[in-house]
């Protein structure tokens, strides 16, 4: 069976020693950047690999594209290879903060044609809460054979989102904190605020006890703010472009699929001075 969205820690649990099946931890802090491989060396899930947001996840930080570039294509592929997968490989991935992190591995396997991945709904606490495996090793394996695709998600960059400022045919979704996006406050970024005319939905609004939502629920919760607008016209940013994923998962498993992400997002709206900046809790 193809996991294109979520598992369930029961479904992984059935998988765990399958060795067509490839197991990421993606915990993180962005306050506390070694933290996730603190946690990974501690105890993981048995087999599973560990990647990086700072780095194996995102590109160089030139101080003007944000601070979790997109990398390379080739890069994600490269890694994909160094964990022994293929293109017939079910990837899963999960953290310790509801999908926040695990979302971004989610999209660039989508963003590389990979459709056989999905984030282990409720991560790494709904593992231990079954009982799952757990144990220190590294795991090693064969190099894999796995090559890009045709990708299976679409982002714009900053030039586009200033092109389409005021456009009624676009919706900017921010995915971060009200009080962020509201420029009440702002703890991680050198400016406070949003782009004007973006709508904020919380990813945290995509969960219940740690887990996701229902399709029926999620999609209640979407078609408000898509108004007619197709799901492309949707186009989902945050701080940095991680934590934005976790909606377009929610729009995937909410059987709306196709909204774009703003991969710079706000981290890299904020660096060019010139670009308009709104406060408050309404666009």
């Amino acid at each position: 069976m193809n996991h294109s969205t979520l598992v369930t820690a029961e479904e992984l649990a059935a998988h765990v020693t399958n060795r067509d099946w490839r197991i990421v931890d993606c915990r993180h802090d962005l306050f506390d950047h070694a933290l996730g491989r603190r946690e990974y060396a501690a105890g993981h899930i048995a087999g599973a690999f560990f990647a990086d947001i700072e780095h194996g996840l995102s590109g160089p930080k030139t101080g003007k594209n944000g601070r979790h570039p997109l990398p390379s294509r080739e890069q994600v592929a490269e890694l994909f290879r160094a964990w022994g997968m293929s293109n017939g490989s079910q990837l899963v991935a999960y953290d310790a903060q509801g999908g926040q992190f695990a979302v971004r591995l989610w999209w660039l396997a989508r963003w590389l044609g990979h459709s056989r991945v999905a984030l282990l709904d409720g991560g790494w606490q709904a593992w231990l809460a079954a009982g799952g495996l757990t144990d220190r090793e590294i795991p090693t394996r064969t190099r894999g054979s796995f090559e890009a695709e045709t990708p299976l998600v679409a982002y714009v960059d900053a030039a586009y989102v200033s092109d389409h400022l005021g456009d009624p045919h676009t919706l900017v979704v921010d995915a971060r904190a009200p009080e962020r996006y509201a420029g009440e406050q702002e703890p991680i970024d050198p400016v406070a605020g949003h782009i004007p005319g973006a709508v904020n939905r919380f990813w945290q609004a995509n969960l219940v006890d740690g887990k996701f939502k229902s399709p029926a629920a999620l999609r209640a919760e979407f078609e408000p703010l898509l108004a007619g607008r197709r799901p492309e016209d949707l186009i989902h940013q945050c701080g940095s472009g991680v934590t934005s994923c976790h909606n377009v998962l929610a729009m995937e498993i909410a059987g709306l699929p196709g909204a774009r992400l703003y991969a710079g997002s706000w981290s890299e709206w904020v660096a060019d001075p010139t670009r308009p900046v709104a406060r408050g809790r309404k666009p």
